[in-house]
């Protein structure tokens, strides 16, 4: 608990070594992209009532070109979107004592986790600028006891919009589904089983160009929905570049995570992410990850297999993914070796 940034973060002290990241890692100045077709794209999903397959076009081209998209008019009231961010911005203020008596263990079993920097803190090279909490939503009668118990409204915020987001999470599979035509159900089940949610909190930091909040990496779910609330620090790399993704009002950012760019056989983008620090504003955001069952069975759908699309992957249980992600520390290179068919 004493690893969190706020319990020994200083304004007046320099940025510790040991979050200093070697200069080839560094985000310097963060340099982002500045030609305007560069800009990540903003989908109406209110606009599928009456020109569904131009939304389906959209969110296809967006996958497969950045991997992100921002999504608006997707149903969620903006007033629960804010009590829910509110809510762990709370959280986060709460004194050390009550946070260690709402959620915080050392227990690697422990599924409702508070953790400074990863889960590998004590033997990472460098730390990140952050603190996250963790903790499964589904089924809700299952784990909603072991959610944080202050603030007071946590549970009742939390429960209803993770609801409403898995909800616009599984309209946007079923878009998805449509496109690749692979069939609107494709994803459901099991495929899509389990989300849990990753909140992430970046106090000020005293040096941002020589850390960083998170490293550059790919999702290792089904798809990501973030409610990154009204301070930037989200970006995504193309074509060499890093593009700033920018909050909207009442947004909500869908990140393609490595099992639909393996269903989509290679057609769907999973693009490498990161996440810069500033010197000023506290930044919370919330991500809710939608993930496969650990024992469901991925693999290329068969409807997108033919002479001039072969197969690029081989076939898998999630759970072996997971544990190859995680054993080469979410590096892209190798992540997907394992799983390649060799030409």
């Amino acid at each position: 608990m004493e690893k969190l940034v706020p319990n020994w973060y200083s304004a007046a002290q320099p940025l510790p070594e040991t979050y200093i990241f070697p200069p080839d890692a560094r985000p310097g100045k963060f340099s982002v992209a500045p030609s305007i077709s560069n800009d990540i794209p903003v989908i109406d999903l209110g606009s599928q009532s009456h020109d569904r397959a131009l939304v389906i076009q959209q969110i296809l081209e967006a996958s497969q070109e950045f991997g992100f998209f921002q999504v608006i008019n997707h149903g969620i009231p903006e007033a629960l979107m804010n009590d829910t961010m509110d809510v762990f911005k709370e959280f986060f203020e709460l004194p050390l004592e009550e946070k260690r008596a709402s959620i915080y263990s050392d227990d690697p079993n422990k599924v409702c986790k508070l953790v400074h920097s990863s889960v590998n803190y004590d033997w990472e090279e460098v730390h990140l600028w952050r603190d996250f909490l963790r903790h499964p939503c589904e089924p809700l009668e299952k784990f909603m006891p072991i959610w944080p118990r202050k603030p007071i409204k946590y549970r009742e915020h939390v429960s209803k919009c993770f609801t409403q987001v898995k909800k616009v999470a599984l309209d946007i599979l079923e878009l998805i589904g449509e496109g690749l035509g692979i069939g609107s159900e494709y994803f459901n089940d099991e495929l899509s089983k389990e989300t849990d949610i990753f909140v992430n909190h970046y106090p000020p930091c005293p040096d941002p160009s020589l850390t960083l909040g998170i490293t550059k990496h790919s999702d290792p779910q089904l798809i990501t929905i973030l409610l990154q609330g009204d301070v930037s620090g989200l970006q995504v790399l193309k074509d060499g570049e890093w593009i700033g993704v920018e909050p909207i009002s009442n947004g909500l950012v869908v990140n393609i995570g490595y099992q639909l760019r393996i269903i989509s056989n290679g057609k769907l983008k999973c693009a490498e992410h990161r996440v810069v620090t500033n010197s000023s504003t506290v930044r919370t955001t919330i991500g809710f990850f939608i993930t496969p069952s650990p024992d469901c069975y991925i693999e290329p759908a068969a409807a997108l297999i033919h002479a001039s699309n072969p197969r690029l992957y081989k076939g898998f249980r999630y759970e072996e993914f997971r544990a190859n992600y995680f054993r080469k520390q979410g590096k892209t290179e190798v992540v997907l070796e394992p799983f390649k068919i060799e030409s």
